[in-house]
């Protein structure tokens, strides 16, 4: 009976994952999610001397040091970027998969269900909360993680006038670090599809 126990106790322990095993896990779910979609990460160097933008033909998404999110900008978006000091409403449709586990919420489909978020640019700095939406429904929660607010600064966010004027849209790799609370807890990177324009004209 003792040797039994100390066996199942050894199982335990080897079936216990260490913070560090979790985000080996999860560099592994990013690395691997790139190679199956034939994304091709460039450098925070190349994506400037670009003109801050990613080539969404050659699949590029641009690794962003200082927080490990990678990034594609789709378009750029119409209109003018936030200002600082200014706060505004967006419209915000997103698609987000967990790396993980495929699990996904989205508001994407019907053109009726779009989220709110309040957003505030103070110099570089952007903060910003959901209004209402998918999002508060799905994780009670108002708070934006930081990673969804990275493309701001690339973003304009205005509102199409003629057919050739697109909203803003992004797609991002966003790691545990930089996520909400579910990724944070469990160490889960997500994928994101996510477009913003302006509530109301300016």
């Amino acid at each position: 009976m003792v040797l039994l126990g100390f066996l199942s106790l050894l199982t335990s322990c080897n079936d216990y994952e260490t913070y560090g095993d979790k985000k080996e896990k999860e560099r592994k779910a990013i690395r691997q999610f790139l190679a199956d979609s034939s994304f091709v990460v460039i450098s925070e160097s190349q994506f400037h001397q670009q003109g801050d933008v990613t080539n969404v033909d050659k699949r590029e998404f641009v690794y962003l040091d200082n927080n490990g999110v990678y990034m594609q900008i789709v378009h750029r978006g119409c209109g003018k970027p936030l200002q600082d000091g200014e706060t505004s409403d967006l419209l915000v449709r997103f698609l987000e998969r967990c790396l993980l586990d495929s699990s996904a919420v989205y508001n994407d489909v019907n053109p009726y269900d779009v989220d709110v978020m309040n957003v505030r640019r103070q110099g570089n700095t952007y903060t910003a909360s959901f209004v209402s939406g998918m999002w508060v429904s799905t994780y009670n929660s108002e708070q934006v993680p930081a990673g969804l607010l990275t493309p701001l600064s690339y973003l304009c966010m205005g509102r199409p006038r003629s057919a050739d004027d697109h909203i803003a849209k992004v797609r991002l790799i966003v790691p545990h670090t930089q996520g909400h609370a579910v990724a944070s807890s469990y160490v889960y990177p997500y994928y994101y599809e996510i477009s913003f324009q302006r509530k109301t004209d300016i």
